[in-house]
């Protein structure tokens, strides 16, 4: 059986956080790329596991932001990721104590198994722009670009 690791990272909140913003009038096709851009999927079936992400200004934040592919090890993504991870799930598990529109579910991520570059950088770089943008820290890392 397909082992499959779904993150789904979904912050609707969003969305009605900046309902004060002007609304721009777009063509429903239009909308569909917004929404088509603001999804970051990885899918490796070699590895049979997949990231999905939902966030607004992530894709955009990626392409502009984030460190080219190569930059960081794939140990140092692992370790960091690790760690963000586990206060994540820890926050999830909380949601009385922690805002539960930022840390809707869990993640399964688990260490010791090899998800592969691509699923730890992009994971990785959720985590940064996640707290950036959310003025939250999920390690005893300060999180930069």
């Amino acid at each position: 059986m397909k082992t499959a690791i779904y993150i789904t990272l979904i912050m609707a909140f969003i969305i009605a956080c900046n309902s004060s913003k002007p609304v721009v009038s777009s063509s429903s096709g239009n909308l569909e790329n917004i929404k088509e851009n603001d999804t970051v999927k990885i899918a490796n079936d070699s590895l049979e596991y997949e990231i999905i992400i939902i966030e607004p200004g992530f894709n955009a934040w990626m392409v502009g932001n984030a460190r080219p592919e190569g930059f960081y090890s794939q140990k140092l993504l692992e370790s960091r990721n690790i760690i963000y991870v586990n206060e994540w799930n820890r926050r999830a598990a909380n949601p009385f104590q922690f805002n539960s529109n930022l840390y809707q579910m869990p993640i399964d991520y688990r260490d010791g198994i090899d998800y592969g570059y691509e699923v730890n950088y992009k994971l990785y770089n959720y985590f940064i722009y996640f707290q950036l943008t959310y003025n939250q820290r999920l390690g005893p890392f300060t999180p930069r670009i």
